[in-house]
């Protein structure tokens, strides 16, 4: 619904603004069936393409309705606007999408199979795209009823107001906007090297679901916290020397091996089992089931009687209240017999005997088998809990508890560095996290990296200029610059989720790059609003639309999501500042003299 309204806002039509969505859902269905055809599914990474589409497709479309919808203006029919429009636009289209492609091709070759694919479908989907919009939107164009009138587009003439004052001042104050920028990239680059990376996809998702409480709670446990790292010895000696070392660290809480479930001073443990044993006498292996008395009554005044007789030889004053107490209840035990008919007795004693005695065959049964105890080796031990830390060809497994709460990301990565510098192969849960967005961010830098040379040449082979090439990579490389930078002011780590934002900021940044060069070429004065032209109007738009989809990401409860709308928000609001205020600061500057 926004990008419906923002459509409405630039066009001031609602036929343009439906040929326009009906451009870009076409466009959408045949990348869509492209990237089953390529790559026949998409994983994390290389489903971001869509991103792309849906952030260059639309302005692509823009551009084409705000020229078609100028040369309305200055046409009779509709057949010479829309030609117009096709040779006044596709050259401008074509080198944006060529540059663009070209720069996300260099992807490709990166060992990270996600961004290679990304690469192939972002880039291959700007030409699908282009496709549409040159050859579909102007038959659509053609179809629909819109008739536009001088008046009509006078009215329009409030929505330029302020970008008339901005040309004004961006090309009056381009010596100080230019001394700004480069303090604002000085700092940028300074903070360069604090950009963070968020390896745990946990924190991508949204922190208030039950799965993700109890997740992040057993992390906080020293004991049962999932992050634990595994390391694999062959033999014992090296497992307990290892287990010694890594339990030295002041970020290790404990290690766990096979040998932990054996019992250790097993000779000292045995002697005093065999003590015990000969203390109690027992010559019995299993003690005797109970046997209910036909007449406890006289059992229970015999017991009176000898309480009788061994209360006047105790002297401590606790054990003589003990057994007062004792004989009390049986004195209460025997007179609820006599009390009770002989049925009811003997369910009454029942009762009594299972309540009181019941569990003593079974404790004395394990007491005897425990007094039968003897040495435990690795043979004793279960196969099932044998065949988890010791595999079948003789290699040990150690298993590595942390010692702080692995929520906080700088723990989990000290524990990941610490245990490594004593184990370099220890792996786990922690290091697969770990290691596959060192080798996402890697990938990705290459690529980027990459792109920017290749875009570079393309840019100087087909212009034959390097002052306009230069102009048209300084929006790319100052966007990232300081989008990066923002990354750090916002505590909004690079992760999974977002990083794939990245080709969307590119094809922004080159796209608008040649688009506003190629305006400042033909109009670089004071004296004329380089912000009335339709190019500049479908730069704005395509930005708005493309920055209002995405910027409701960021109130999303997946974390990953709300990341991923938080910086292509902050990317698109500097790429549009590098292409509307510091290229025509840095333009005249540098024209002037040309």
């Amino acid at each position: 619904m926004f990008v419906v309204g923002i459509l409405l806002l630039a066009y001031r039509s609602l036929w343009l603004s439906v040929a326009t969505v009906i451009t870009i859902s076409l466009g959408m269905i045949l990348c869509g069936a492209f990237a089953a055809l390529a790559v026949k599914e998409l994983n994390l990474i290389s489903v971001a393409f869509a991103v792309t589409n849906i952030g260059l497709g639309v302005e692509y479309a823009i551009h084409f309705c705000l020229r078609y919808k100028d040369n309305l203006m200055h046409h009779i029919s509709r057949e010479k606007a829309i030609r117009g429009t096709l040779i006044a636009t596709s050259p401008s289209l074509l080198l944006c999408a060529s540059t663009t492609a070209i720069g996300l091709y260099a992807f490709i070759p990166t060992d990270y199979q996600g961004v290679s694919e990304l690469g192939l479908l972002a880039g291959s989907s700007l030409f699908i795209c282009l496709s549409v919009t040159l050859i579909v939107l102007p038959v659509i164009l053609k179809l629909i009823p819109i008739n536009l009138t001088p008046k009509r587009e006078a009215d329009d003439s409030w929505l330029v107001q302020i970008p008339e004052h901005l040309a004004q001042f961006t090309l009056h104050y381009a010596k100080p906007i230019t001394v700004i920028v480069g303090i604002l990239a000085v700092l940028g680059l300074a903070l360069l090297g604090r950009v963070e990376t968020d390896f745990n996809p946990i924190n991508l998702r949204d922190p208030n679901t039950d799965s993700v409480i109890a997740f992040k709670h057993l992390l906080k446990d020293k004991d049962t916290s999932p992050m634990t790292l595994s390391v694999l010895v062959d033999s014992e000696a090296k497992v307990k020397t290892l287990q010694q070392q890594l339990e030295a660290l002041p970020t290790v809480e404990k290690t766990v091996s096979l040998y932990d479930f054996i019992p250790e001073d097993q000779d000292d443990k045995l002697a005093i089992i065999e003590q015990m044993s000969l203390t109690l006498g027992l010559n019995t292996t299993k003690f005797p089931v109970l046997s209910d008395d036909p007449n406890p009554v006289l059992g229970i005044e015999h017991l009176l009687t000898t309480l009788d007789t061994v209360l006047p030889g105790k002297i401590n004053a606790k054990e003589i209240a003990v057994l007062n107490q004792f004989k009390t209840e049986l004195q209460g035990l025997l007179l609820e017999l006599n009390n009770r008919q002989q049925t009811s007795r003997h369910v009454f004693m029942e009762t009594m005997q299972t309540t009181v005695i019941g569990t003593l065959p079974s404790v004395m049964n394990d007491l005897l088998i425990g007094l039968n105890a003897d040495t435990v080796t690795l043979n004793d031990l279960p196969v099932d809990l044998k065949e988890r830390w010791l595999s079948k060809d003789g290699q040990y497994r150690i298993q590595i508890y942390p010692k702080r709460d692995l929520n906080e990301l700088s723990e989990l990565e000290r524990f990941i560095t610490d245990v490594q510098t004593i184990a370099p192969d220890a792996t786990d849960l922690p290091v697969l996290y770990w290691e596959s967005m060192q080798a996402v961010v890697k990938a990705f830098e290459q690529a980027i990296a990459i792109a920017i040379i290749t875009i570079a040449i393309v840019l100087y082979a087909i212009r034959r200029n390097l002052t306009d090439t230069l102009l048209i990579m300084t929006p790319l490389l100052l966007a990232g610059v300081l989008t990066m930078a923002s990354t750090v002011l916002t505590h909004t780590p690079v992760n999974f989720a977002n990083i794939i934002a990245l080709p969307l900021l590119l094809g922004f940044g080159v796209d608008n790059g040649i688009h506003m060069v190629e305006k400042l070429r033909a109009s670089l004065s004071e004296k004329q609003n380089i912000y009335q032209s339709s190019t500049a109007r479908a730069m704005f738009y395509g930005a708005l639309t493309t920055s209002s989809s995405f910027a409701g990401l960021a109130f999303s409860p997946h974390q990953g999501i709300a990341s991923m709308g938080v910086v292509i928000t902050i990317g698109i609001f500097w790429i549009m500042t590098s292409t509307f205020v510091i290229l025509p600061a840095l333009s005249k500057l540098v024209l002037k003299r040309g």
